[in-house]
């Protein structure tokens, strides 16, 4: 069984998983992925949900504040020996459940053009592809979506 923590971003789990998930963006893009080593920067979040199977962190996600109606999911990671099973639906599931607590109305978020599973799993969860935002814009390699909450 899957339990998810709400926390924030100085917990380690949190910062092991996303040391685990830069590691794989590196592998997956090579060099092309130093161009969002700024945007993934995670300043002090209080939006943190961490994902644990037997009290082993397998899985993160978290988001930030984007505009006054709109929150932006951020480094959503599932392990890959964890894949398959759901862990990246509850965890998004659980984010935009905080974010609607919170008042916000939307959730956008970014991911690249080479995670087809991550694409798939957003469009399977209601959102739709929108013109790239922010720091995205023109960048051929990021795909921006947006759901309703």
């Amino acid at each position: 069984m899957i339990d998810l923590l709400r926390c924030n971003s100085e917990n380690a789990d949190f910062k092991t998983l996303i040391r685990l998930l830069d590691s794989e963006l590196d592998n997956r893009y090579g060099a092309l992925q130093k161009q969002y080593d700024g945007y993934n920067k995670i300043e002090l979040l209080e939006t943190v949900v961490i994902a644990y199977d037997k009290s082993i962190p397998v899985g993160c996600g978290c988001f930030k504040k984007a505009d006054d109606q709109s929150v932006e999911m951020k480094r959503v990671f599932v392990q890959s020996d964890f894949r398959g099973k759901g862990i990246a639906s509850s965890i998004l599931e659980e984010l935009e459940r905080w974010a609607k607590e919170e008042g916000f109305c939307y959730s956008i978020l970014e991911t690249g053009v080479k995670q087809h599973e991550a694409i798939n799993l957003y469009k399977k969860k209601g959102y739709g592809i929108i013109e790239n935002f922010g720091l995205y814009m023109g960048n051929l390699n990021s795909i921006c979506l947006k759901k309703l909450l």
